[in-house]
């Protein structure tokens, strides 16, 4: 694993990145021939197919997981008190001493370390993490697994479009991936510990009532759109399309994909005997039957009080589970085809507090990335051993992790989308990070 900290490395813009929509936005109707030979050689050639990524997974540490115990220890200085460190699979790379399995696997992603955001209250911080923007009044942005979502083709499984939500979010804490003001179609399917059946997917009544109560819904669907202005084709509300989506979901075979309790015993118990663990499987079962994004949330990382006990505890739970995951992925050919992302809401500081606790630290934390054809084994940006500064001197912005994750989709994150306050917003305002691709 490689240790980078120079801003040319992963902050720089490159200005001259060309991609289809940015090159043609502005042909409109007017087709190539305004352009020279070059620039018509240029954009055609950024028409020919790329290989990207289709899914994304979102393992979320909801509460602020302390860097300085997971993937950014310093042992031996007086800020980890007493917190041990283990060596990777990568020389001079250490990891906290709960991720053993991880360490195992580091060559397989990267760890941005000198992560920087501007919210260090929960739900302000979870919001910009999950948006990349920060909270603005009278406008609500959609999660980063919206964006995909709205931004990507529909997934197709077998030669149709996917029976199942392209965007799920299992065992949500607080802030599900949401829609924003793309709408709520590209909310997350939210779900609870994949153990138990997927809810509100069977019927409660026997066919011929429900048949009848579905044409009663007919008359008054029928009644209500005529005179208003239909939202999709045909005449059709968005309401209707909504119902036949929740019934087709009810009668496929897809939903196998939320199961894990048919799964081989071996593979299980490799993810461990948690809720994060049974979540984690799902995700994979998920991906792998198409879906575009899946966010797993592990809860109970705001460690004020005993930082180290509570950390440990919550590490044993992710830790299997998370390099389950990456073996489950690389075993069936779908690790280069997804981005893992292992995101917090924020750091904690370098220092303990009365209570043996960490409080709340928005200036350098870590974030993985990996998979989907980013580049792994290294450790990006640095923090302070000592624990005097604040931020770090090479900082990747919140924002940037996002530009990052769209850019390697293929998404032009720079393109405007209009809201309904009709503002003309960038999908983000970041930078990718070019050391990772």
């Amino acid at each position: 694993m490689n240790q980078i900290s120079s801003p040319t490395d992963f902050t720089e813009f490159d200005r001259f990145h060309l991609t289809r929509r940015s090159l043609l936005r502005g042909a409109g109707l007017a087709g190539l021939g305004w352009l020279t030979p070059l620039s018509q050689h240029l954009a055609l050639g950024a028409e020919k197919k790329v290989s990207r990524p289709k899914s994304l997974i979102v393992l979320w540490l909801q509460g602020g997981a302390s860097q300085l115990e997971t993937f950014d220890p310093h042992p031996g200085k007086e800020i980890s008190f007493g917190s041990r460190a283990i060596n990777t699979a990568v020389k001079g790379i250490q990891f906290g001493e709960g991720l053993p399995q991880t360490a195992e696997l580091a060559n397989e992603f990267s760890v941005l370390r000198s992560v920087v955001s501007k919210e260090g209250d929960h739900a302000r911080g979870i919001y910009n993490m999950k948006t990349g923007f920060r909270l603005f009044p009278g406008l609500v942005h959609p999660s980063v697994g919206a964006i995909l979502c709205h931004e990507l083709p529909v997934p197709v499984t077998g030669g149709q479009p996917l029976d199942i939500p392209t965007h799920i979010s299992i065992l949500p804490a607080n802030h599900p991936g949401r829609g924003g003001y793309l709408g709520a179609q590209f909310d997350a399917f939210q779900v609870g510990d994949p153990v138990n059946p997927v809810p509100d997917v069977l019927a409660r009544v026997k066919d011929k009532r429900e048949q009848n109560r579905r044409q009663s819904l007919d008359v008054l669907e029928t009644s209500f759109a005529k005179g208003r202005i239909a939202n999709l084709e045909g005449g059709r509300t968005l309401h209707r399309t909504a119902i036949d989506n929740a019934r087709r979901m009810m009668s496929s075979e897809q939903l196998a994909a939320f199961n894990v309790k048919d799964r081989p015993a071996a593979e299980q118990k490799a993810f461990g005997d948690s809720r994060f663990g049974r979540g984690c499987l799902a995700a994979l079962g998920l991906v792998e039957a198409g879906v575009r994004c899946v966010e797993v949330t592990l809860d109970g990382w705001d460690t004020h009080i005993n930082n180290h006990e509570n950390t440990a505890r919550k590490l044993s739970e992710f830790d299997p589970a998370f390099s389950a995951l990456i073996r489950g992925l690389k075993e069936r050919d779908l690790y280069d085809d997804t981005i893992v992302m292992v995101g917090t809401e924020f750091g904690r500081t370098p220092k303990i507090n009365v209570t043996e606790g960490r409080d709340h630290w928005p200036h350098a934390f870590s974030i993985l990335l990996g998979g989907g054809g980013l580049q792994g084994g290294q450790a990006i940006g640095e923090t302070d051993p000592s624990g005097e500064k604040k931020e770090p001197a090479k900082p990747i912005r919140v924002e940037d992790v996002h530009a990052t994750i769209l850019h390697q989709f293929g998404v032009d994150y720079e393109y405007e989308l209009m809201t309904p306050i009709g503002r003309p917003l960038p999908i983000s305002e970041g930078r990718h990070v070019r050391a990772l691709g």
